[in-house]
């Protein structure tokens, strides 16, 4: 079911939680961010097969390299958060998306908000960081 959104739609504590209008916000918001993206990873695929290093000066060449290396990793990146992006639009299509996995319960608007890929609320997500530190203290 397709909703249209007017331009300036915001999700509201008001309505119903993860209504069919909010539904099709946020898998608006993790498509452009989807986008956004593979976008950005074509960039640096055809930056790195522009060519080889030809700095002559050593210094030069590693830094070149260095940049490369960081660009990589933030790709790597970028790719993991694409497989997650790709796992909330499947919770959208099946009716999970915006409940924790842990409770059941809301995950909250504002939440979603500044994370879209969130799967665990704020309570949960607490309690997860907790327990890690504990067990990687040990």
């Amino acid at each position: 079911m397709l909703v249209s959104l007017p331009p300036d739609y915001r999700p509201s504590d008001a309505e119903e939680f993860m209504n069919p209008q909010q539904q099709a916000y946020f898998r608006q918001k993790l498509l452009r961010w989807r986008q956004d993206l593979l976008r950005e990873a074509e960039d640096t695929l055809a930056s790195l097969s522009a060519g080889g290093i030809n700095e002559a000066d050593l210094t030069d060449r590693a830094s070149v390299e260095t940049d490369r290396a960081l660009e990589l990793r933030t790709r790597d990146r970028a790719r993991k958060l694409i497989s997650k992006i790709d796992q909330a639009l499947e919770r959208l299509a099946n009716g999970t998306y915006g409940y924790c996995e842990e409770s059941g319960e809301p995950i909250g608007l504002r939440r979603l908000e500044a994370r879209p890929i969130a799967t665990l609320s704020i309570e949960a997500q607490e309690r997860h960081e907790r327990m890690e530190r504990v067990h990687r203290d040990d």
